[in-house]
């Protein structure tokens, strides 16, 4: 039986984000590292999880991020954004949410 897997992909300036959101426990793993050990400002790490924090599922998925070009502040946004797509690809209906949040443009 395959396990449900969700995608989106994640844009800012020079950033691109593949992120593949499955059920799971709260694991954020980017390029292989968690993302507290990836993005090494506190400022990344929150971004990282705005669109989990705006629709209550901090501790619902697991999260594999593959993200390339930019510096450290584009791909946290082109991160964020992917998670987003994800989480509307996820369920639909979360889409208010996190429009009003402001994620869903990029």
């Amino acid at each position: 039986m395959a396990v449900q897997q969700n995608y989106g992909t994640g844009r800012r300036k020079s950033a691109v984000a593949r992120v593949f959101l499955k059920p799971g426990k709260g694991n954020i793993i980017v390029n292989d590292k968690p993302v507290d050990d990836f993005f090494s400002r506190e400022t990344g790490r929150m971004i990282v999880r705005q669109p989990l924090a705006a629709t209550n599922n901090l501790t619902s998925f697991d999260i594999i991020i593959n993200v390339h070009g930019g510096g450290e502040s584009g791909q946290a946004g082109a991160v964020r954004h992917g998670i987003t797509r994800a989480l509307i690809d996820y369920d639909a209906s979360l889409k208010s949410a996190l429009r009003k949040a402001g994620l869903v443009t990029r």
